[in-house]
Formats: C-alpha cells, sequence, structure tokens
C-alpha cells in the first residue's frame, strides 16, 4: 500500500486528497491491483473500511503485508487478518530517519542505517541499533527513538533467508508504479472532480497491469519457502 497526493476541486475549492493504491503479489508471483481509494484524511476507521472491503471481495489470506507509516493501517489489517506478517517498509524507514538529518551527514546516518537492517539475524541488528543510538543519538535521538519504537514491526524480514528479503521489506514493487502515474499527472493543475481522478488512474493502471506477465525478482526461491512456512495456510490444489 502506498499513496499518490493529488489536488481535487471538492466543494468550490481545491483540496489535497491521497490516492492509496494496494498492490499483491498471488502465488504466482504475478502483481495484481487490489484497489484504488481516496481520503482527504487517514485513520483507524478508514483503513478498517479498506481492509475488510478486500476481505469482502475475496482476499481470503495475506502472508505479509509491506506497508510504509500510513497510521492505523498496520492494527486494521492485523484486526482483520489476524494472522498477517505486518512489515514496515525500510526503504520509508529510513527516508523518514533522514528527514531529521542534514546534508553534510546524510550519507554516514545512510550507512550506519544500512547495518541494521543488512544484518544476518536480529539479535545482531539489535546491536547495530545500539551501536547506531550511541553515536548519533547526541544530534539525532527522534532517529533511534522511532526504530525503537516500530521495531516488531520493522523486523519479520528476519525471519526469512537473505535472497528473499528484499521481497519482503520494500514497498518498491508499488513505489515502479506510482512513479508512472506521477508522469501522466505532472502537468495537471488539479482534478475537476474525484471521479475524473478514478477514472484516470483506472485506465492508467490498466494499461500498466497488462505488462505483468511475470513472476516478481526471487519469487520461486520465496515461494518455496512461504510454501514450508505458510503450510496450513497455502491453498491445496
Amino acid at each position: 500500500m502506498d499513496c499518490i497526493h493529488l489536488k481535487v476541486r471538492d466543494s468550490g475549492a481545491v483540496r489535497v486528497k491521497a490516492l492509496y493504491l494496494a498492490i499483491g503479489v498471488n502465488l504466482d508471483g504475478i502483481k495484481e491491483v487490489l484497489g484504488l481509494w481516496m481520503a482527504q484524511t487517514e485513520g483507524a476507521k478508514f483503513w478498517l473500511q479498506v481492509v475488510t472491503e478486500l476481505k469482502n471481495r475475496g482476499v481470503a489470506d495475506i502472508f505479509i503485508a509491506c506497508v510504509d507509516g500510513l497510521k492505523g493501517f498496520p492494527d486494521a489489517i492485523e484486526a482483520v487478518f489476524p494472522k498477517t506478517a505486518v512489515q514496515l517498509c525500510l526503504v520509508h524507514m529510513v527516508r523518514h530517519s533522514l528527514n531529521f538529518v542534514g546534508w553534510k551527514q546524510r550519507k554516514e546516518v545512510a550507512t550506519d542505517l544500512r547495518l541494521i537492517y543488512s544484518a544476518a539475524t536480529e539479535d545482531e541488528a539489535l546491536l547495530r541499533l545500539t551501536e547506531f543510538e550511541g553515536k548519533w543519538d547526541s544530534s539525532f535521538a527522534p532517529i533511534g527513538q522511532s526504530w525503537r519504537r516500530n521495531w516488531t514491526r520493522l523486523t519479520p524480514f528476519f525471519d526469512y533467508p537473505a535472497d528473499i528479503r528484499k521481497v519482503i521489506y520494500t514497498t518498491n514493487a508499488i513505489e515502479s508504479v506510482n512513479m508512472s502515474l506521477r508522469k501522466i499527472t505532472k502537468t495537471r493543475g488539479s482534478f475537476p472532480t474525484d471521479e475524473a481522478v478514478f477514472k484516470l488512474f483506472y485506465l492508467a493502471l490498466n494499461n500498466i497491469s497488462q505488462k505483468w506477465t511475470m513472476p516478481i525478482r526471487d519469487w520461486k526461491a520465496a515461494l518455496n519457502r512461504f510454501t514450508i512456512q505458510f503450510d496450513e495456510r497455502m491453498p491445496r490444489v
């Protein structure tokens, strides 16, 4: 799940609204668009409606949900799909962390953060986080605090082999789609209605999804692991 912010006319005024896009990966490793939703504000009630809609439309189970820092969304997923492991997107987490850092120190801080999520085990990652805090807390204490606060949702990917972790801990699959969508809205000042937004994005996504004919990278290794780990939840052929 990721979002794009758009300007839309509403009740005589131009308002900034968020268009949320959900993409899933099926058991063949092929990406599928699960839905589009628009909201001016996000909250627990909104996310609960979104996740409940997905379930009602036929999403039977979610093994792992990779999300960015959308407030209330992880809780909604866990409420509707209690067996789902929620993984916060590490790319988004690093970007958020670097917002606290000046340009001169960004490269060094990013390198030290990489030591955390590239660790071989969760225990090693926790050690690297402690070292990061010892080095940077005097200047950027909110970074370490944020990683500690979100630790349980940042680390599910450590349960998997290194060669499939990137399948799990990043929303890159959806961000590449959003990049294509932003190109078609780049020259637009604002949309006249919500309906105009949905029409344009529906057509664009229909064209984009026609190119999704091959499994995502490293899918075979990931599926083999999922088949073992989620044996009782895997559909029987």
